[in-house]
């Protein structure tokens, strides 16, 4: 059985145990192991490598030995409790293998594990764990932590009382990190409230988060809301450098300019409209994105907003050759020549 959404969320949350196996597979190596972990760790326990219930098994080994997979669900441990056969970095190559032991499984028996890489459609993997009555198969991809994930993640890490414009900062965060710089983001942030009963407030998560990317990424968008063109080459090829994607740039992109433009049409000018934002700005980034809504005019913050909608219309078309980020590059050039515009 294939699960996406919703289904694949709440799988994450409680993995069922019942499950002959399951597949994990993604393109972003980093964050199938994060759900990897996730799942294993909720179906042993913590203790669980310690009690040797955890089989761990890398894909050559298998191929030379394709017994080990199914002597590791068979065998019965000294300690009681669920067991797992993690198979790692398979590929269709081994889909007779594993095919044969999920036949064999049964219940009592360990469930299976396996984690792959970006798995094509056809692939026999695939097709194996979906076609499976009792296995289910996962794609993991490089899509954003939605507010469910987030929301389950915070009580995870104890984080019951979180004000809106936090939860909109850890949203933004989110975007812009991998799944398990974003994890430590949460377990400093955790540990930053220990004992704090009030809500955790943006100021908190700011003073958590990871100074480098946040601050650059904060860099570039006021570069282009400003029009220092020059400047935007060098910061786009950085961040490209540290895996910020290019979706998370025009997602970043399209919320700053969505603001300004909130501010640029408000009621009695951006003054006026900086006191009725929500969620507020705070400290400095409020000052500097107020005198940047006072330099554009709301009829070219329409247009700016439109031309990035237009790029990320070109990242999406199934015809487009040009590298994404170079498209992103061109598009906030773009924006800092339409503010210089006279």
């Amino acid at each position: 059985m294939k699960l996406t959404g919703r289904d694949a969320q709440a799988f994450f949350r409680k993995p069922d145990a019942s499950r002959a196996g399951v597949l994990l597979y993604g393109e972003d190596a980093m964050r199938v192991a994060h759900r990897r972990q996730e799942v294993i760790a909720a179906l042993v326990g913590p203790e669980g490598e310690a009690e040797m219930r955890l089989t761990r098994i890398q894909a050559p080994e298998l191929r030379r030995d394709p017994a080990m997979l199914l002597d590791a669900i068979k065998a019965q441990g000294f300690f009681p409790g669920p067991r797992v056969a993690f198979v790692e970095d398979a590929g269709d190559g081994l889909s007779e293998v594993i095919g044969t032991a999920l036949g064999d499984w049964r219940d009592g028996d360990a469930q299976v594990i396996v984690t792959a890489g970006q798995l094509a459609a056809k692939s026999k993997l695939r097709k194996l764990f979906e076609s499976h009555h009792n296995a289910l198969a996962i794609g993991i991809y490089s899509d954003p932590p939605g507010r469910d994930e987030i929301e389950a993640a915070l009580r995870a890490a104890g984080l019951e009382r979180v004000d809106r414009a936090a939860f909109e900062a850890l949203e933004g965060l989110g975007r812009a990190l991998d799944p398990g710089d974003f994890r430590q983001v949460l377990e400093k942030v955790a540990l930053y409230k220990l004992d704090d009963p009030t809500p955790l407030a943006p100021e908190e998560v700011a003073a958590c988060a990871p100074a480098s990317i946040e601050a650059e990424l904060d860099d570039i968008l006021h570069v282009v809301a400003e029009g220092r063109s020059a400047e935007i080459g060098p910061l786009v090829q950085r961040l490209a450098g540290q895996g910020v994607t290019p979706v998370t740039l025009l997602i970043m992109a399209m919320r700053h300019f969505r603001v300004l433009y909130a501010l640029a049409s408000a009621p009695g000018g951006p003054q006026a409209g900086v006191q009725r934002l929500r969620p507020p700005l705070f400290g400095p980034r409020r000052d500097r994105m107020l005198r940047q809504a006072q330099g554009w005019q709301p009829d070219r913050l329409e247009a700016a907003l439109a031309m990035l909608m237009d790029t990320d219309l070109s990242l999406r078309s199934a015809g487009q050759r040009a590298p994404a980020m170079a498209l992103v590059e061109r598009g906030f050039v773009r924006l800092a020549w339409l503010k210089n515009r006279r």
